[in-house]
């Protein structure tokens, strides 16, 4: 399956993690970004154009060549500088207190250890700092639930290791992060088991 994670999912998520309102969404996670940021995650850059003009430069971590680039266009037309700093959101070679916020969207689900990820996001980011997230996850619907079960085999295998029953809420308040706002909702474009929604901001203390 490498091959597939690698060259085609990069174009599978780049194709259906947009539109109207799903970047409702985005902007949504990115209007209270400032400062120097961190985004988990970057993928083809679908953030870039939600910046808002209070961040001042965005440091990326994210394993995907094919999604670095097909994010360069993105990314020329931003004055923002956005740079990479590694691939492995689990080991930041980072020093600690750097970032004024964070940013993760639609990436928890598949990092392999998302609190130990979650970790050195609360270790990198400043005494009061944020990190803002947008995931898909765990239904508070038992139902949902049952499906999500059932279908998340396929869903790793078949959407790069994606896990459809993973609450980032607890995932941060885990890692020693203070969950601040949370809300939970129906994400378009699929069947519940796929598109139970979470926005929200967790602080580092």
């Amino acid at each position: 399956m490498g091959w597939w994670k690698d060259q085609v999912v990069p174009h599978i998520v780049d194709a259906t993690l947009r539109g109207r309102e799903i970047d409702e969404l985005r902007s949504l996670s990115c209007e209270r970004l400032h400062g120097r940021v961190l985004e988990i995650g970057f993928g083809s850059g679908l953030n870039i154009r939600w910046y808002p003009e209070a961040v001042r430069q965005v440091d990326v971590a994210d394993p995907s060549e094919v999604a670095w680039q097909k994010s360069a266009d993105r990314r020329l037309r931003t004055s923002i500088p956005i740079g990479r700093i590694g691939r492995d959101a689990e080991r930041l070679g980072v020093a600690d207190g750097t970032y004024d916020a964070a940013l993760v969207t639609f990436t928890l689900c598949t990092i392999a250890d998302p609190e130990a990820a979650l970790r050195e996001v609360r270790r990198v980011l400043k005494p009061g700092a944020s990190l803002h997230f947008l995931e898909h996850g765990l239904s508070e619907d038992p139902d949902v639930v049952k499906w999500q079960l059932r279908l998340e085999p396929l869903q790793r295998r078949f959407a790069g290791g994606c896990h459809l029953t993973r609450d980032p809420a607890v995932l941060a308040k885990n890692a020693g992060l203070t969950v601040r706002t949370v809300e939970r909702g129906p994400l378009p474009g699929g069947p519940r088991p796929f598109t139970e929604g979470y926005v929200g901001e967790a602080v580092r203390a």
